[in-house]
C-alpha cells in the first residue's frame, strides 16, 4: 500500500494538470491512458460522469430525478428495496444505521427512483451493491441515479431485465472466448459437466463487487465507465488464464466452484496496478467485431433454447 500511495500521488498531479479544473473532458488517447492507469479518487466521480454519458443526461433532463422521488411510489417495490437495504456492505461505515449521515436513505432513493424510471427493470438483487459503490465515489444521489441509467441503459443492456439476456449472453461470450484463448481450461469444464454461470454470474451481475478487492474493482470500473463492457471479458480471461494450470487441476464440479472462489483473492489481484496492466495484455486483442459476432451468435442460441 505504501508503494501504491506513491503512485496515487504522481497520477494525482497529473490528472489536476490534465484537467485544469474543467468539468468536461474530451475522449482521446492520452485520456485512454490516463484512465487505464487509475483516475484519483477525487476526480473519479467526473470522470465516470463524462465518459458515460451520464453527465450529458443530467444536464438534459434538470430535475427529472427529484420528479421521480416526488412521484407516487409502488408500495411493493419500495418494500422489496427496504429488505435489502441492511445486506448492503454491512460492514461499510457509511452504510450503518448509526452513520450521520447514513447512506441507506440515498441507496433507497436511487432505487426507487430507478425503479419508476425504468419498470421493466424495477429492482433486481445485485443493484443494491452497485450504487452503493456509486454513491460511495460521488457522494450523490441525482449523479449515482445517472451512473446507474448508464449503466443498465447502455453500457449492460438487459443484464437486469427480468429473462436477464445480456446476462446470460455474456457469460455464454465468455465460455467462447475461453474455447478460443484458453482450450485447455474449457475442456476442463466440458470434462466436469460445469456451466459457465454456476462459476462467473456473480463476477458480470455484481461487475465484480465483493468478488475483487476494492480498489482493484474501482480501477475496473474506471475502464468499464470509459471502455464500456469489454473491460468485464479482459478481468474475467486474465483471471481464468493466470490461473490455467490450478483449474486444470480441478478433478470435479465441487472442485472447479472451490478453484473459482480462490483465483479472486491473493496477491494477484490486490496488487491493483499490476493486475490492471495485466489486463490489457494477458487475454490479447479482444476486437469489437468479434465480441459482436460471439454476442449475436450467443444470443440467438439462447432465445433459441427457451422454451
Amino acid at each position: 500500500m505504501s508503494e501504491y500511495l506513491v503512485v496515487l500521488t504522481r497520477r494525482s498531479i497529473k490528472w489536476s494538470k490534465l484537467l485544469k479544473g474543467k468539468g468536461k473532458v474530451q475522449k482521446n488517447v492520452k485520456l485512454k491512458r490516463y484512465v487505464r492507469k487509475g483516475i484519483p479518487n477525487e476526480h473519479r466521480g467526473l470522470m465516470w460522469m463524462a465518459a458515460s454519458g451520464a453527465q450529458e443526461q443530467l444536464d438534459k433532463n434538470s430535475g427529472y430525478y427529484q420528479t421521480l422521488l416526488g412521484a407516487e411510489h409502488d408500495p411493493k417495490l419500495v418494500e422489496t428495496i427496504r429488505t435489502d437495504l441492511n445486506r448492503t456492505f454491512p460492514d461499510n461505515v457509511h452504510f450503518r444505521k448509526t452513520s450521520n449521515p447514513c447512506m441507506q436513505k440515498s441507496l433507497a432513493n436511487v432505487l426507487v427512483a430507478y425503479g419508476h424510471h425504468n419498470p421493466a427493470v424495477g429492482y433486481c438483487q445485485g443493484m443494491n451493491f452497485i450504487v452503493g459503490y456509486l454513491l460511495i465515489v460521488t457522494r450523490d444521489e441525482e449523479k449515482s441515479f445517472w451512473l446507474l441509467e448508464a449503466l443498465l441503459g447502455r453500457i449492460l443492456p438487459d443484464y437486469f431485465s427480468p429473462s436477464m439476456l445480456g446476462l446470460k449472453m455474456d457469460q455464454e461470450v465468455l465460455g467462447e472466448l475461453v474455447r478460443l484463448k484458453v482450450p485447455r481450461v474449457s475442456q476442463t469444464m466440458s470434462d466436469n459437466s460445469v456451466t459457465w454461470t454456476l462459476v462467473v454470474s456473480r463476477w458480470f451481475i455484481c461487475l465484480y463487487i465483493d468478488v475483487l478487492p476494492v480498489e482493484t474493482v474501482l480501477r475496473i470500473w474506471d475502464c468499464l465507465f470509459y471502455e464500456g463492457s469489454k473491460i468485464l471479458f479482459r478481468v474475467a480471461l486474465t483471471l481464468i488464464r493466470h490461473n490455467e494450470a490450478l483449474i486444470q487441476q480441478a478433478q470435479s464440479l465441487p472442485d472447479i466452484c472451490q478453484t473459482f472462489k480462490q483465483i479472486t483473492a491473493g496477491p494477484f489481484v490486490e496488487d491493483c496496478q499490476t493486475f490492471m496492466q495485466r489486463i490489457f495484455t494477458e487475454p490479447g486483442s479482444l476486437p469489437s467485431t468479434t465480441l459482436t459476432k460471439l454476442r449475436a451468435t450467443c444470443r440467438s442460441r439462447i432465445i433459441a433454447e427457451e422454451p
